[in-house]
């Protein structure tokens, strides 16, 4: 008696089940290049065996250093967040048209008031553009 319900969440099953496994393989690989405590000698060692043998190497990987997988992926994450504040900071502490625009309105303003004279406000629009 065939059962084409039953057979297609198999072949559902075994399918996701494949891709589960790929995901993990080439998570373990990707971990295997972020360590930068292991040594060359390790990290070819570590894929020659995940690659050689792979159910055993993931497997085995998983046991010896899968505690600290997700160190790394962390320690990896705030270096990214890091460096992407860092760049936000240095682009939006640079003079850019938005604050040469900004400084040159405010001394159109001063100037308007009458805070500024002609000729102090030709000064320090000189020294905005410089």
């Amino acid at each position: 008696m065939s059962h084409p319900l039953l057979n297609a969440f198999w072949i559902m099953l075994w399918f996701f089940l494949w891709v589960m496994w790929f995901l993990l393989l080439f998570r373990v690989i990707a971990d295997v290049f972020r360590d930068h405590k292991l040594s060359g000698w390790g990290k070819a060692g570590w894929l020659i065996f995940v690659c050689v043998v792979p159910f055993l190497g993931v497997f085995v990987y998983l046991i010896a250093r899968g505690g600290s997988m997700g160190e790394r992926e962390v320690s990896q994450a705030e270096q990214n967040q890091k460096e992407l504040d860092d760049y936000i900071r240095k682009t939006a502490g640079s003079s850019n048209g938005t604050d040469t625009q900004a400084k040159l309105s405010a001394l159109a303003g001063l100037k308007d008031d009458g805070v500024l004279s002609e000729e102090e406000f030709q000064r320090a629009k000189e020294k905005v553009l410089a």
